[in-house]
């Protein structure tokens, strides 16, 4: 099987990566990414002499780019994407333009070459936001309430890719996953933010009281679930995938990544919120356990730590991430320098 995989360098799409040819050596990976800044090519140093993952540097809003890196692909797995809640705040556009205009031509392509999977992978936020009073979780029955840019653009390419399986009988799935976490996450997201600038002395910025709510799902669990999709799912179907965490809040993690690095909670600064901030997501993955027998298999404590250690032995790695275009966007989001 020949793969065509979206945001490849990325933090999810490169574990995507790895995980594949790790587990099926035989086929073929074609990583297309544009290198943007979340976009990095030593996430996939593990298999830069692997003749089965050819990398193309390009930009899914390229039809042209696109037709050409698709010729001969048997699946589509759709990563890319701009994904931060926060930048999106700051600037909507290249939301737009990646998530809904990027699937489009993604769409258009994988239907002149008559794909036979096209996978997006989607998220919770589209369902907009939980009252932390509330008992109510995430389905794929949920009704869409996108409240931010970047979760809109995503609401807006899961509806594009449903329209294809229903108007062109694309042969689609999607699914909708929690918060991610583990080796390779850009460290504009909480819990690699919190690492490494605990290892540079500095301080954890907490946005409002920091009591938000998250499901947290260890990144190579994700990888396992949309295996299983591509291999056993119902063509149309969407599936929600979430961890093994219930109603954790942002303050109890950065409290936690403290303890593990033996520092004090004076390490912790609550800044500014930011707006339209979601207050709680939960998500019930039972659908995906039921129908494929996927369940996750890393507890969160345990994979944190595990985290933590990945940081602390690819120093190198952060520290050339935490510089250039990461450190005006830090600057302007937080209102200091690194």
């Amino acid at each position: 099987m020949k793969l065509f995989v979206t945001g490849g360098a990325g933090f999810i799409g490169a574990n995507f990566v790895l995980y594949w040819l790790r587990h099926y050596p035989e086929d073929t990976v074609v990583t297309f990414d544009a290198l943007t800044y979340a976009g990095n090519l030593e996430n996939l140093q593990e298999v830069k002499n692997n003749p089965c993952d050819v990398f193309i540097k390009g930009d899914i809003c390229d039809k042209n780019a696109v037709r050409s890196a698709m010729d001969g692909c048997d699946v589509v797995v759709h990563f890319a994407a701009e994904s931060h809640v926060d930048r999106s705040i700051l600037d909507p556009s290249p939301f737009v333009r990646t998530n809904i205009v990027g699937t489009h031509v993604l769409l258009e392509v994988a239907r002149e070459r008559k794909i036979q999977r096209f996978h997006h992978v989607s998220t919770d936020e589209v369902f907009g936001s939980l009252d932390l009073s509330e008992k109510q979780i995430f389905s794929e029955q949920t009704p869409y309430r996108p409240r931010s840019p970047y979760s809109a653009t995503k609401a807006a390419s899961d509806h594009l890719v449903r329209a294809y399986f229903y108007t062109y009988r694309l042969p689609i799935t999607i699914t909708n996953c929690s918060n991610n976490y583990g080796p390779f996450q850009f460290p504009e997201k909480l819990i690699p933010l919190a690492i490494t600038n605990l290892m540079e002395g500095k301080k954890v910025p907490i946005y409002g009281d920091g009591l938000y709510v998250r499901d947290w799902l260890y990144v190579e669990d994700h990888c396992r679930a949309i295996d299983m999709v591509l291999r056993h799912g119902k063509i149309g179907e969407t599936y929600c995938i979430g961890g093994l965490t219930e109603d954790i809040n942002n303050l109890s993690i950065v409290k936690k990544i403290l303890a593990y690095m033996g520092k004090d909670e004076s390490y912790i600064e609550f800044v500014k919120d930011r707006p339209g901030h979601d207050r709680r997501y939960a998500i019930d993955w039972s659908k995906i356990r039921n129908e494929l027998g996927w369940e996750p298999l890393h507890d969160f404590d345990t994979w944190l730590k595990e985290t933590i250690r990945w940081y602390q032995e690819h120093q190198e790695w952060w520290q050339r991430v935490k510089s250039g275009a990461y450190r005006s966007y830090y600057e302007q989001q937080y209102g200091k320098s690194l």
